[in-house]
């Protein structure tokens, strides 16, 4: 139990090595080696934080505050780039598998990628592809964002009760599938079989899937 933050705690991740990543309503992002009941560091953002994701270079937050921020843990700061491109929260970010890119699922009603590799020329050359077809509905749930083990699809919660799939290269959407009665919160793919889904809905119910 870690008990440091002063705010609601909105995500939390875990990394490769010892450390566990949390972002709060308290507008902070904290790093927690799994020894140490203390955090080892505290990035300190001007807005409640909601989303975190962590390559082997950079810490990637973002919240209230729609720009997706990169941080290096070795410079801690102040960010080393930020994102734009989403116009309202973004509830979720998610790292590809080959940490290519970042996947994030904004309350603008879009879910976006972005190529975080280090040789992209500019900032605004970042974003990659929207996606468009799921909603966040009046309640403004944190819904969640996943890509498949291959990196070929993505999807995202959605509150229109069903779970959206789409072609990372084309936008295109794959499929549109039915059966929650609630708002599908989170969508996660297999880390092997591509074709399996697993959904999560406040309908209390857990869905899990093959794709034809």
């Amino acid at each position: 139990k870690y008990a440091e933050h002063t705010g609601i705690v909105n995500a939390v991740t875990s990394t490769k090595d010892t450390s566990i990543l949390s972002v709060s309503d308290d507008k902070s992002c904290k790093v927690w080696d799994r020894r140490q009941k203390r955090p080892t560091v505290s990035l300190e953002m001007s807005y409640p934080l909601l989303a975190v994701a962590q390559s082997d270079e950079h810490v990637y937050v973002s919240g209230i505050d729609p720009k997706i921020y990169a941080w290096d843990l070795r410079r801690p700061s102040h960010p080393v780039y930020s994102m734009a491109g989403h116009s309202d929260t973004v509830t979720c970010l998610s790292l590809h598998p080959e940490q290519t890119h970042i996947l994030s699922n904004s309350m603008d009603q879009t879910l976006k990628t972005w190529d975080i590799r280090p040789f992209v020329a500019s900032q605004s050359k970042r974003l990659s592809q929207t996606f468009r077809g799921h909603r966040h509905a009046t309640e403004r749930g944190l819904l969640k964002a996943s890509w498949s083990a291959d990196g070929s699809m993505v999807s995202a919660g959605s509150s229109d009760h069903r779970v959206h799939i789409w072609d990372v290269f084309s936008a295109q959407e794959l499929y549109d599938l039915p059966g929650h009665t609630g708002c599908v919160n989170a969508v996660s793919f297999h880390p092997y079989e591509t074709t399996v889904v697993v959904s999560g809905s406040s309908d209390q119910q857990i869905f899990v899937g093959e794709l034809s």
